[in-house]
């Protein structure tokens, strides 16, 4: 698979996370590196939607020892493992 820029991901990971979880909340504002968790934005289940959305958008499989907050929980971790796994 070709490499996807990580704006790319950022974006579409963003716009995901925007229309799933914080479906009329103007007031949070989300950084790049803002952890979901602790925003209390994504929790236990929605790392699996969070999970079952990156695996279909960007055709690759997250292995049960990938889903951990070093690769999922914020949207620069998850550009960054994204491009890692499909580079």
């Amino acid at each position: 698979m070709a490499a996807i820029e990580q704006g790319s991901i950022r974006t579409k990971v963003r716009g995901f996370i925007t229309d799933t979880f914080l479906i009329g909340n103007d007031k949070i504002k989300l950084g790049d590196s803002d952890s979901f968790m602790q925003l209390g934005i994504v929790d236990s289940t929605g790392v699996l939607e969070l999970a079952s959305f990156i695996e279909s958008e960007f055709g690759l499989t997250i292995l049960d020892n990938e889903m951990v907050p070093e690769n999922l929980d914020s949207i620069e971790n998850i550009a960054k493992y994204v491009s890692k796994k499909v580079g």
